[in-house]
């Protein structure tokens, strides 16, 4: 079953002489339990597909659909979740409660919010991703690499239709980035389509499909 649909989609930023085409007419799709690998040269247009898979924005041509609805008109993280580059976790607040937070806005998880941070899954995927230890932390007190463990975290921790990552071990060492890969492969099992934006040869080898982007063109 297809998660993910993008379809003829076509995006650029600026207007005029300003305006720069990050992607050009780009169709692909995700199915349930697969993990789809998009490469390519940096500014070659991944994070902007991850940002349209994600519905952080809108494309100028073409649809970006999950499930069969737009991906913008998507605000639960039980349908789709992010790991952004830029994390977007919330500092003062510990490891563990950040990894909690998609059950809060998920009407799936709302009805149990004190209940959060002991579930089951967020104790999981702490261990999994080496974080127990440090799950008390502010995330503020925490490296880079493991701000961006917590992030992949919570983007697995709601076994979310699709979990759209970019550059998902851009801060992990060798023994992490096969944390990272076990703890995606897992999702799968849960039948979550994943979409991966990277160049890292390792995620490229554990993924199902690997696409390449090329001046926001996918290449035949």
């Amino acid at each position: 079953m297809t998660v993910l649909s993008v379809s003829a989609v076509s995006h650029a930023y600026g207007d005029g002489a300003e305006r720069v085409q990050v992607l050009d007419d780009v169709s692909l799709h995700v199915d349930a339990g697969e993990v789809v690998c998009v490469a390519g040269p940096s500014g070659s247009g991944k994070t902007s597909l991850c940002h349209l898979a994600a519905g952080f924005e809108v494309p100028m041509s073409g649809t970006v659909t999950v499930d069969g609805t737009a991906s913008t008109a998507l605000d639960d993280w039980a349908v789709v979740a992010a790991l952004p580059q830029q994390h977007g976790l919330l500092g003062e607040l510990s490891v563990r409660a950040n990894v909690a937070l998609p059950g809060q806005r998920s009407g799936r998880g709302s009805r149990r919010l004190s209940q959060l941070p002991e579930l089951p899954e967020v104790q999981r995927l702490l261990e999994a991703l080496d974080l127990a230890g440090l799950a008390d932390r502010a995330v503020d007190e925490t490296s880079l690499g493991e701000q961006q463990r917590a992030a992949l975290a919570r983007a697995l921790v709601l076994s979310p239709r699709l979990a759209v990552l970019d550059e998902p071990t851009g801060h992990q060492d060798d023994d992490h980035v096969a944390q990272v890969l076990a703890a995606v492969r897992q999702s799968t099992a849960y039948g979550t389509g994943v979409l991966i934006a990277s160049h890292d040869d390792r995620v490229l080898e554990a993924a199902d499909r690997v696409l390449r982007l090329d001046r926001g063109r996918l290449l035949a």
